[in-house]
């Protein structure tokens, strides 16, 4: 399975209404110096993964993005991935998907 997909890509699945998810999972500090989020976005503590992830559905497409794609989002889609969780990350992470002209909405 691909490990990500660009900010163009989860638009396209957003406006067909697939059934994705859609994770925040930066750190606990970066989301809270950021007023914005993607709109339906769960934010869950990357530190706490091993408490939230067994609670996801394995039949839906999850997406997760941190600040810019980096080392957290490849650590909780290696997590997932291997916990069976059809998780995928967002290119370049939330400050990709703002460059794009992604929509976001206040916290």
């Amino acid at each position: 399975m691909n490990r990500s997909l660009s900010p163009d890509d989860l638009k396209q699945l957003l406006k067909l209404r697939k059934n994705v998810l859609v994770l925040d999972v930066r750190r606990k500090s970066d989301y809270q110096t950021d007023g914005q989020k993607i709109p339906n976005a769960a934010w869950l503590d990357p530190d706490k993964l091993t408490q939230w992830s067994t609670a996801l559905p394995l039949d839906r497409d999850i997406v997760i993005y941190c600040v810019r794609g980096g080392t957290v989002s490849n650590s909780v889609v290696d997590q997932l991935q291997a916990k069976g969780v059809k998780a995928r990350f967002i290119e370049g992470g939330f400050e990709a998907w703002k460059s794009s002209g992604g929509e976001t909405i206040s916290k």
